[in-house]
């Protein structure tokens, strides 16, 4: 592997040795563990007590067990842990980071595109995830008082449903102190996952013979059918493994490598391999009845309810680390041009990645409580869980066999062994999981789809829009001679914003034509968001004389940075004096979109650009232009 294969940033994508590491090490598993934390809730039972029951004998038992195992083995701590996370966007992870990182370093390759496609499927498939993982932790969670007391039962969808109301409106006040507790609660979480699996694995230690992969092949050979249905129950235990990979950025690779090796892989082993031997320690009828709420049964009777109040608190703080997950990734999707501007509110003033946006926010809220709501059980809800993060993890694969062939290099034999074998895990679990469309499967590829149309139309009308408004542009030499002698220059700054770093923009036509005057100076800028999370300092400006006082300027930034037109401006020389906002007015075009005889996407597809392009989030306050300097001009494009 070449050494420039793996990009870093500054600060990004690598930890501080010895008490720094520690530090991140354990905020890693307050954030990034959540996920895959609160699986035991539900992945052994499901298994057993789902929609393609098994019965709990020590062959199902035993093969499950070595399932669990070697699916995180495989997936967690091969693919995502050891290789995929050295694929880092300057520090970056995540499947939209990847993409971009692709993207950048494949340059006009003939299967850019089917590539991109891909990452965006990801992207989309990850906010059916987003609504189904809070509802399924929570109601499974709450789920346990039923076994301290069966007159609960009721109970259980009102406080679940009142969790979440509660989850979701506090998102706007941010999570920076709420934050601080997510360390130590994760941690006396794990530590009672892996104290309540040891004491039932002191009892009949034999239970450690799942371990060897021979007793997963031996399910498969005496089952074939039912031991494949199983995989989409299996595949509950790894959900949040690409958790991992996208909260990179926060932690860096070495912390969250140590926290899943050192800690959080052997706490959740020691409490599936403790369920199934209290499960085998037990008489068929026992166990038939134990199995539909196994993890709470490992406690003794005068501890289950602090258990279930501590699984409460964990399912609270994954649920938490999903919905901040979904902030983030829309706010890459923005910056790279899938998703119409919308509004962010910075919950932090240290932490850049605190952010809110209201419209996701309440959205998920909406979609997870009808989901609580229609599906009535978590058991239920199981069967639609699966399925995205399956086809997400799938495409991964897709994903990190271009990097390991196209960008690092690998000896092909090597490379292809590793691909084939993730290959046929992803496609198992994936094809397995399609089995539960009929039960539940079909909502998060509903969301998936829709979510799908829309980042695919706006990407494509945008892209249209920017062509016509080039191919309409006047080249600006012609333009700067014939303005200037025609035109009264007045005193201040003027700043056309526009879109293409070409040509003259719409707004300076539009104004010349009906003010007939122009600024001393005259500043065509371009914001442009790069394929990169973070620009340098000295790579943020590029600027271009135009003569007779027109000026030419391209303020870059990373699609993890907020774009601060004035701040950037602040940093620009060579172009006259120092630019003074009370002296700058900022134009703005505000496009309206005309039905073409010539469509470039199909009527419907033009329709719901139209509609994303009218809600948009103003590109004031997108870009923080001072309110009171701003002039919109309106202008029509074909597309």
């Amino acid at each position: 592997m070449s050494s420039e294969s793996i990009e870093h940033h500054a600060g990004h994508g690598h930890a501080p040795e010895g008490a720094g590491l520690l530090k991140l090490s354990l905020g890693a598993i307050g954030v990034v563990f959540g996920d895959i934390g609160t699986s035991p809730l539900y992945a052994f039972r499901e298994t057993f007590a789902g929609h393609h029951p098994l019965t709990p004998d020590e062959l199902h038992i035993l093969g499950v067990l070595s399932l669990i195992f070697w699916s995180m083995m495989l997936v967690v701590t091969i693919k995502y842990v050891s290789i995929i996370m050295r694929a880092d966007n300057k520090g970056e992870g995540g499947s939209l980071a990847l993409l971009a990182l692709i993207n950048r370093r494949a340059q006009n390759k003939r299967w850019s595109n089917g590539i991109i496609l891909l990452g965006v499927f990801a992207t989309a498939l990850f906010f059916g995830d987003c609504m189904i993982t809070p509802a399924m932790s929570v109601m499974s969670a709450v789920e346990g008082l039923t076994v301290v007391e069966s007159g609960f039962q009721p109970l259980v969808l009102p406080i679940s449903v009142g969790i979440l109301i509660v989850l979701f409106m506090i998102q706007s006040h941010g999570t920076a102190r709420v934050g601080m507790l997510f360390g130590p609660i994760m941690v006396i979480y794990f530590l009672a996952l892996a104290t309540l699996g040891l004491i039932h694995i002191a009892a009949d230690p034999t239970i450690l013979r799942a371990l060897n992969p021979l007793y997963a092949i031996r399910f498969f050979w005496t089952d074939g059918w039912t031991a494949f249905l199983a995989l989409g129950s299996v595949v509950l235990a790894v959900t949040g493994a690409e958790a991992l990979y996208a909260d990179m950025g926060h932690f860096g690779r070495n912390p969250i490598r140590v926290s899943w090796m050192a800690f959080v892989l052997p706490a959740l082993m020691l409490n599936y391999l403790g369920q199934g031997a209290m499960i085998l320690a037990m008489d068929a009828a026992t166990a038939a009845e134990a199995i539909h709420n196994p993890f709470f049964l490992l406690a003794p009777d005068e501890f289950r309810l602090p258990l279930v109040l501590l699984a409460m608190a964990a399912t609270v703080i994954a649920s938490q680390a999903v919905i901040t997950g979904a902030f983030s990734v829309t706010h890459q999707a923005i910056q790279l041009g899938f998703i119409p501007r919308l509004r962010i509110t910075h919950t932090s003033a240290s932490t850049v990645g605190q952010i809110y946006i209201p419209v996701i926010n309440w959205s998920l809220m909406v979609m997870v409580i009808l989901l609580v709501l229609s599906f009535q059980t978590s058991s239920n809800l199981a069967a639609a869980y699966g399925i995205a993060v399956t086809g997400a993890m799938l495409v991964d694969t897709f994903l990190l066999a271009v990097v390991l062939f196209s960008l690092w290099h690998w000896n092909k034999l090597w490379a292809g062994f590793l691909v084939a074998i993730f290959f046929l895990v992803d496609i198992a679990y994936f094809t397995a999981n399609l089995t539960k469309v009929p039960d539940g499967g079909w909502f998060p590829l509903f969301v998936g789809f829709v979510a799908f149309t829309l980042l695919t139309t706006w990407a494509r009308g945008r892209y249209l829009m920017i062509e016509r408004m080039r191919e309409a542009a006047m080249p600006v030499k012609v333009f700067v001679k014939s303005a200037v002698s025609s035109a009264t220059r007045v005193p201040g700054t003027a700043v056309f914003m526009t879109s293409t770093p070409e040509g003259v923009p719409h707004a300076l036509l539009h104004n010349l034509k009906h003010n007939k005057v122009l600024h001393d100076r005259v500043i065509l800028l371009t914001v442009k968001i790069e394929d990169m999370p973070f620009v340098d300092s000295d790579n943020r400006v590029a600027m271009e004389d135009l003569d007779q006082g027109f000026y030419r300027v391209v303020l870059r930034f990373g699609f993890m940075e907020e774009p601060d037109v004035p701040q950037g401006l602040a940093s620009v020389t060579g172009c006259g004096p120092k630019f003074k906002m009370m002296d700058t007015s900022f134009f703005l075009a505000r496009q309206t979109l005309l039905p073409s005889s010539h469509p470039g996407m199909a009527i419907w597809r033009e329709k719901l650009f139209a509609w994303m392009l009218r809600n948009a989030e103003s590109a004031m306050e997108f870009f923080k232009l001072p309110t009171n300097r701003v002039v919109e001009l309106g202008s029509q494009v074909e597309i």
